[in-house]
């Protein structure tokens, strides 16, 4: 009997050891690896892996700290979110997915351990959103402003980061900054053209870029309004009698004007007598009057005359004979 309670003291003895031993011999749980901060676009899907070792029967739980809101623990999705989701690709890795990112996930992601103390570490998630022009916050797409006066032209953009704006001008002409300084892109919000001339209407791009793609633009018209100017490239213009002779004048106006000829108060139409042509870009006009068969009737001073909304004006050619040399 004596004997038999040796041996269970034994027994007890070497489960006692090997209880200790194997406590002794077994590590805590610890992380692995650090969780790294992640980027990414708006939409899209992000990862967040938590690498435990030694987890043994302790569990994992997943916190967004900036919510205060508890994500996962172990296997189960607590988060009432739907975009939530972990596995455990074996006994270490413990990743957390975020289907469809939004702006609110962005933050620090805490991972836990139920160890006491209790053991965490934390990664950041970045957000980023491609540029989106504010359409209600910027210049309509065309604005019209008269001649020498001045007018600001304004692109709002969002995203993150911050967007940065450039304004070019479509036709590639250089942007003249406030009528002292030219220059090929300009890096403001704000755009204010000083005193505005003809030759700086057109179509200017406001770009919204954020190093996120896609880039983003809107094209905004400007169009400078002024009343005609005609300039005759010769006054005086001489031609023998039975030939044909052409005469020229440029017109400039804009909004676009009404062009024709006059010649001893008539207004003239294209015929057998008289041939006339337009010939247009943009808010410059050149008119043409061909006269056929040149007659002494012929001779006199022709009138070019340009109208719109804003005036009228005209220009005056007088047309000779001269001997034809042989």
């Amino acid at each position: 009997m004596a004997r038999k309670k040796g041996y269970n003291y034994f027994y007890v003895a070497v489960i006692f050891i090997f209880t200790f031993l194997s406590f002794a011999i077994t590590d805590d749980p610890k992380f692995a690896e650090p969780i790294p901060n992640v980027t990414v676009a708006l939409g899209r899907d992000a990862s967040l892996p938590c690498v435990v070792e030694n987890l043994g029967s302790y569990k994992v739980a997943w916190i967004h700290i900036d919510r205060q809101m508890i994500l996962t623990i172990h296997r189960h999705v607590i988060s009432k979110v739907p975009r939530y989701s972990v596995t455990n690709d074996n006994d270490k890795t413990w990743v957390l997915h975020v289907n469809g990112v939004q702006q609110e996930d962005k933050g620090y992601y805490m991972c836990q351990v139920n160890t006491n103390p209790m053991i965490s570490q934390v990664g950041y998630l970045k957000v980023v959103v491609p540029p989106h022009i504010i359409d209600t916050e910027s210049t309509q797409f065309t604005v019209a402003v008269r001649e020498n006066q001045n007018i600001s032209l304004t692109c709002k953009a969002d995203g993150y980061p911050i967007p940065k704006i450039i304004w070019r001008r479509e036709d590639g002409q250089a942007i003249n900054v406030e009528r002292q300084k030219k220059v090929a892109a300009y890096t403001e919000e704000r755009l204010t053209l000083v005193r505005i001339s003809r030759s700086e209407m057109g179509a200017y791009l406001c770009i919204a870029t954020n190093g996120v793609p896609p880039s983003v633009s809107k094209r905004i018209i400007v169009d400078v309004e002024f009343s005609p100017m005609i300039y005759v490239p010769n006054q005086l213009v001489g031609a023998p009698l039975g030939t044909d002779v052409t005469v020229h004048c440029h017109a400039e106006a804009n909004p676009r004007a009404i062009s024709y000829w006059m010649y001893n108060g008539v207004m003239l139409l294209p015929s057998k007598k008289y041939a006339t042509e337009m010939i247009e870009n943009s808010y410059r006009t050149h008119m043409k009057l061909t006269v056929r068969d040149l007659q002494e009737a012929d001779f006199g001073n022709y009138r070019c005359i340009s109208k719109n909304s804003l005036g009228e004006t005209e220009g005056s050619i007088r047309l000779y004979g001269n001997v034809l040399k042989g």
